[in-house]
């Protein structure tokens, strides 16, 4: 083993050990923890996925001043306190400065430019708003509060989100990374070409369930894709399978695992701490519709069945039953946990996972025989290490640009202003406003991560929904719904595009299937407001189901409408049908 892979080794366990120990050792302030998270984040974003040497000397050099930065907050965090967001001096300056750069930069080189594009226009709106006319200018801000607010206090890149990110996200990341570089991922593969490989459509149908299962612990449409992809596609075009839709498939099944409890790709975590609701209520209200999205993604498969006549999985591409009971095991033992710790034992979803984490760390050592490899177990921590580095780095490089938008925002008041304007366009109207939410969540949501597209938008346009009478969990699971609704949907579609690379197809072929197929993740949020039953999981679990039954329905018909062979005038009054079911 080379040197260098060595530490990054380290690097990621010491990133492992350090969120883990957070859960246990008590409450670091936070102006400790959370520029330490970031100091961690930092030379993974600059220096391990450097792709040429110039950029990975520019990266160090970034790395290390940004980690100075960090450090400077960590050992003066106690004098810092008391400054309450106002700078001192022109050295204090300079790092709020050098922090809110490097925040960019490390967005900017984890995530390509959109979303630090939208901080640097928010810090310059916060610098030089007070020069623009009417009601959407600002007072001004003196420099040193405004800066200091963001870098030094609790109202910028160091805030409540950033603390998601240190004390849950990167916990959950750590989990799926322990089960995915084990036998889990095989195990969900095998568990859904068991259950589905034997239907019509069968490839297709595995594809579906295990991109749930999958997604439910990577929240990643592009990694999910990548993985069950390699596998499904494939399998999908040796059966005859038009590769339009062989991408189409992975590419809307896979974006359903940010929509898919428990780790909802952090959106989950977010809507906790924006919300002010239990993580067990965020994982009831969303699991029905997420269900509901797979049921249409299912109805659509049929529909394609019809059309292209395709069958099932032939019997020797089909796991022995023994292969598929223990390589679930693999997956259903920490899942089993997780749940029991929370539901039963009581913990916090961050404890919980801890328990799960060190399952999922055991399971390493064997593989589907039960055997057990040193060189194997080794490996495998290795790779745990390096994924759970890299990913809670691109995650915190997300968070800490999205943070810096709403630290923004808050001190500003344009969200109050922006706010005001999709009221006074919607006429006082839910639906229009609603309409305009939607539009605002799928342009940003095309350039900008789920996430921090739903964080941003949430933050605009949610008080004018709540304020035209939506419920406030309604109000956050469709903004996050319809932020996502970018990596199925033209011109700018993540899971698409892989998902086309991977078999060859041109991608907008790929794309009109896929929002043909995934014509749930454009409806189900309606679906929402217009039945808020549906959402009502945990504290009226009939009405939910009726509601979850009705909406099915629904969507099945829709979905069947719009794909199957069928005649034009039947295949309208089928979708419309179902059209008028899902709103009344």
């Amino acid at each position: 083993m080379s040197l260098s892979r060595s530490l990054w080794i380290i690097l990621g366990a010491t990133s492992i050990v350090f969120h883990i120990s957070l859960i246990f050792s008590g409450l670091a302030p936070n102006l400790v923890s959370r520029p330490l998270h970031m100091a961690l984040a930092l030379p993974w974003v600059f220096i391990f996925v450097s792709r040429s040497r110039a950029e990975r000397a520019s990266g160090a050099l970034l790395a290390a001043v940004g980690v100075a930065c960090c450090l400077y907050i960590v050992f003066n965090q106690s004098a810092l306190s008391d400054q309450y967001g106002y700078l001192n001096g022109a050295f204090q300056t300079a790092v709020a400065i050098t922090l809110l750069l490097t925040v960019l930069e490390m967005a900017r080189r984890a995530i390509s430019w959109p979303l630090p594009l939208v901080a640097a226009l928010a810090l310059a709106y916060g610098l030089w708003g007070q020069h623009l006319p009417g009601e959407f200018g600002h007072p001004g801000l003196p420099l040193r509060s405004f800066l200091g607010t963001l870098t030094i206090a609790e109202g910028g890149i160091w805030g409540k989100l950033t603390g998601i990110s240190v004390s849950i996200v990167a916990i959950f990341v750590i989990f799926g990374a322990a089960l995915n570089a084990g036998e889990a991922g095989q195990g969900f593969m095998n568990l859904a070409t068991a259950a589905a490989g034997r239907l019509k459509g069968g490839a297709a149908k595995v594809s579906v369930l295990s991109s749930a299962l999958f997604g439910s612990i990577s929240g990643s449409a592009s990694a999910n894709v990548a993985s069950t992809g390699a596998i499904t596609m494939p399998a999908m075009t040796r059966l005859g399978y038009p590769k339009r839709l062989a991408g189409a498939v992975e590419a809307v099944a896979s974006s359903g695992g940010q929509i898919m409890p428990p780790l909802m790709g952090a959106g989950a975590f977010v809507m906790v701490e924006l919300t002010g609701v239990p993580y067990t209520g965020i994982m009831a209200a969303a699991l029905l519709p997420a269900l509901l999205y797979f049921i249409t993604v299912w109805a659509g498969i049929n529909a394609y069945t019809r059309r292209y006549h395709l069958g099932g999985l032939a019997k020797e591409d089909q796991p022995e039953l023994r292969v598929v009971l223990i390589t679930t095991l693999f997956f259903l033992i920490p899942f089993t946990i997780l749940l029991e710790r929370m539901l039963v034992g009581g913990y916090t979803p961050q404890y919980a996972a801890c328990v799960a984490i060190v399952s999922a760390f055991v399971l390493l050592s064997f593989d589907k025989r039960l055997s057990f490899s040193l060189p194997r177990t080794l490996e495998r921590l290795e790779s745990a290490c390096i994924n759970s580095g890299t990913q809670i780095a691109t995650i915190a490089a997300i968070i800490l640009c999205a943070s810096i938008v709403i630290g923004v925002l808050g001190q500003t008041g344009l969200g109050i202003k922006i706010t005001s304007l999709i009221i006074s366009v919607s006429g006082d109207q839910l639906w229009p406003a609603l309409l305009l939410t939607a539009l605002a969540c799928l342009l940003l949501g095309m350039e900008v991560p789920t996430t921090a597209a739903y964080i941003i938008c949430v933050s605009v346009a949610g008080p004018a929904l709540q304020n035209l009478g939506l419920d406030l969990l309604t109000t956050h699971l469709f903004v996050f719904w319809f932020a996502l609704l970018s990596t199925i949907t033209p011109p700018v579609c993540g899971a698409v595009f892989i998902a086309a690379g991977m078999v060859n197809e041109n991608w907008l072929k790929v794309a009109v299937s896929a929002m043909a197929l995934g014509i749930g993740l454009y409806l189900v949020p309606l679906g929402m407001v217009a039945n808020p039953d549906l959402i009502a999981l945990e504290h009226a679990p009939v009405r939910a189901l009726i509601a979850s039954v009705k909406i099915g329905l629904s969507l099945s018909a829709i979905a069947y409408g719009v794909i199957a062979p069928m005649v034009l005038w039947r295949r309208l009054l089928l979708a419309g049908c179902g059209f008028l079911l899902l709103l009344f």
